[in-house]
C-alpha cells in the first residue's frame, strides 16, 4: 500500500520542482548571480516536469501514471544535464555548448555586446559561499532525488 497516492506525489513534485526553479530565479534576480548557458538549459527539464506534474493532477486517473512518467523523464534529462554541467565545472571535459565559451571578435563594437555579461560554464556558481556545493551540483542532487522518488512512486502505483 503506497504511503502517498500518485496524485499526491505529482502535487508534491510540482511544488518541489517549482520551488527549486524559483530559487534559481531568485538567486539571479535578488542575489545577483549570473547563469551560464548550461544553467539556462538545465532549467527546461524543470519546466517540463512542472507541466507534467500539474497535468497529472487534472487528467483522468488512468493518465496520471503517464504524467508521472513524464516527470521522471524530465528529471532524468535534468540529471544528465547536471552530470555534464558538474563535469564542466570540475574541468573533466569541455562544455558541449558554444555559449559557454567567451569569444572575442576583432572589430566588434560595443553595440555588438550582449546586454547581460556571459558567464563561462566552467566557473562554479555558489548560492551559499561557505557551502562548497555549486548550483549545478545542487541541481544534480535534486534531480537524483526527484528521479528516485518518481521511479518509486511509479513502481508502487497500480497500472
Amino acid at each position: 500500500m503506497p504511503i502517498l497516492s500518485l496524485r499526491a506525489v505529482l502535487g508534491l513534485a510540482a511544488l518541489l520542482t517549482a520551488a527549486a526553479l524559483g530559487i534559481a530565479f531568485a538567486s539571479e534576480w535578488w542575489g545577483g548571480l549570473v547563469p551560464c548557458a548550461l544553467c539556462l538549459l538545465g532549467r527546461w527539464p524543470y519546466r517540463v516536469a512542472i507541466a507534467f506534474a500539474l497535468l497529472g493532477l487534472v487528467v483522468p486517473a488512468r493518465f496520471a501514471r503517464l504524467c508521472a512518467a513524464g516527470v521522471l523523464a524530465a528529471m532524468l534529462a535534468s540529471l544528465a544535464i547536471g552530470v555534464v554541467h558538474v563535469g564542466v565545472e570540475a574541468k573533466w571535459w569541455p562544455s558541449p555548448l558554444p555559449g559557454c565559451v567567451a569569444r572575442f571578435t576583432p572589430g566588434a563594437g560595443l553595440a555588438d555586446l550582449p546586454s547581460r555579461p556571459a558567464k563561462p560554464c566552467d566557473e562554479p556558481t555558489y548560492l551559499i559561499e561557505w557551502l562548497p556545493v555549486s548550483m549545478a551540483a545542487m541541481s544534480l542532487i535534486f534531480s537524483v532525488g526527484m528521479s528516485a522518488a518518481m521511479a518509486a512512486a511509479l513502481r508502487r502505483a497500480r497500472p
